[in-house]
């Protein structure tokens, strides 16, 4: 029988819950921002079009990307230090 395989979360972020949810807002978000920024570039052809839009939903995705991993990692930190008693908001 093959030894078991341990996993490990170091950083206390949940991967899993931080693509999701980059995934759903790029869709959210990127959507209506390149329909705005492709009303003022002129995109006669389809392939000129779908280069836009991979260009610009490619920098949508990445700072959404950044700012949603920010978060969880924020918010995974200020859950081990409630669960360790130090959060310095209780009041005695």
């Amino acid at each position: 029988m093959p030894t078991r395989v341990e996993t490990t979360d170091p950083d206390g972020v949940d991967y899993g819950w931080v693509m999701q949810t980059t995934f759903v807002l790029t869709i959210i978000v990127g959507a209506p921002v390149v329909a705005a920024l492709s009303l003022l570039v002129e995109l006669p052809t389809w392939g000129q079009r779908a280069n836009f839009a991979i260009r610009v939903g490619a920098v949508v995705w990445l700072c959404l990307g950044i700012g949603v991993f920010f978060y969880a990692r924020r918010d995974a930190g200020a859950g081990q230090a409630d669960s360790d008693g130090e959060s310095g908001d209780e009041t005695r």
